[in-house]
């Protein structure tokens, strides 16, 4: 079997929130997959501080560079790296302006939707159109020091753009990374932990004002911010319907808490009138 094949399947079996721990003793056991390995599996989000402008950043495959990661609110490497290589990948022009606008609006979206942990944008260029990442950070100790909860959210995009700029194709692939415990006398240690990936891909028009190349680099921001909302709203339902439904579902079938023989009686009743619906 190939070793990267071998280690993936191995990364799946293993308990997602031991996913960073797991891939670094592989790593260790392999360094030649190292690039491969950080490349393709998804693990929590780490974040930096940056020293020019004081502002916390997350750190993603997409800006390392070696143990470099490129801050993108000073669009500088730290630790800084050889001027050859910070050439060819610190972005200028048009895709820092648009990495600057979309990194306040997920600022804002962060803040309204999260009420406080990070956010980083990263574009850089292809040969046609440009790629990016949105990430967002959260974690959380509400339920007391027993209580522990993380959120990442990782949103890749791939953007094509048409002849004449009138529109584009966004091509978007999200994870999420949740990872929930709690530890205490009662229920002495529960975990909860995995991620979920989706992808979607859209036409979407660009704002065309004769020769303002302005215009056009707002409307991706529009347009990516908007794809990343609506991405991120049918995750969040996904896992509180789905997941956290099923859960509850099983729960309820292990010790309700009412008789479950009244809840038979209520499901065949509600069998009954879908079946008479359906007649």
């Amino acid at each position: 079997m190939d070793p990267f094949d071998a280690a993936l399947d191995l990364l799946r079996r293993l308990p997602p929130s031991s996913t960073q721990q797991n891939l670094n003793g592989i790593i260790a056991l392999r360094p030649d997959l190292e690039e491969d390995l950080l490349s393709s599996v998804d693990v929590a989000l780490t974040s930096k501080r940056c020293t020019k402008t004081g502002r916390d950043f997350l750190c993603c495959d997409y800006n390392r560079d070696d143990s470099s990661y490129r801050s993108p609110w000073s669009n500088e490497f730290e630790p800084p790296i050889e001027a050859e290589a910070a050439a060819d990948l610190i972005p200028g022009g048009r895709i820092r302006r648009m990495e600057e606008s979309l990194n306040a609006g997920v600022d804002v979206y962060r803040e309204l939707y999260y009420e406080g942990g990070i956010s980083s944008a990263y574009l850089w260029a292809l040969e046609e159109g440009f790629a990016g990442v949105v990430l967002f950070k959260k974690t959380s100790s509400a339920g007391g020091s027993a209580g522990k909860g993380g959120w990442d959210s990782i949103h890749v995009l791939e953007v094509s753009e048409a002849a004449g700029k009138r529109s584009a194709h966004y091509k978007l692939t999200s994870t999420v990374i949740l990872d929930l415990g709690l530890s205490s006398s009662t229920v002495d240690s529960l975990e909860l932990a995995g991620n979920l990936t989706r992808q979607t891909e859209s036409d979407l028009g660009l704002t065309h004002s004769g020769s303002r190349e302005s215009d056009i680099e707002q409307s991706h921001v529009v347009n990516i911010g908007r794809m990343v909302e609506d991405m991120e709203t049918r995750m969040r339902n996904l896992l509180q319907e789905v997941y956290f439904g099923k859960a509850k579902d099983v729960v309820g079938d292990l010790r309700s808490i009412q008789p479950l023989s009244e809840v038979g009686r209520e499901r065949d009743a509600h069998k009954e009138v879908i079946s008479k619906m359906g007649r």
